[in-house]
């Protein structure tokens, strides 16, 4: 078996990989969040009818604190300037 085995329901880990890195290094900088600071970033799809069909969540823990972000979008669509954005709406929910 010299070839390499291509999974046919892999989501191009690789590039999945690759953002979810990025989105966790821009939040990192953009709070400037100390080691100890959990960052998790998830793409979830969503059933609702009207609702985008994935969406990126991003949660930050520290402390006693968790603090969610969502941006509706695939992870690998997603630029800085969502998180950014995302993070803005996320404190001013009004």
């Amino acid at each position: 078996m010299s070839e390499a085995f291509a999974n046919p329901l892999a989501r191009n880990g690789a590039s999945v990989i690759n953002s979810a890195r990025a989105i966790k290094s821009w939040v990192r900088t953009l709070h400037s969040l100390p080691d100890e600071a959990i960052v998790a970033v998830s793409e979830l799809a969503c059933h609702v009818p009207g609702c985008p069909p994935k969406e990126t969540v991003i949660l930050v823990m520290q402390d006693a604190e968790t603090v969610q972000a969502s941006i509706h979008k695939p992870m690998t669509d997603v630029t800085e300037d969502d998180v950014a954005h995302a993070f803005s709406a996320a404190s001013n929910p009004n």
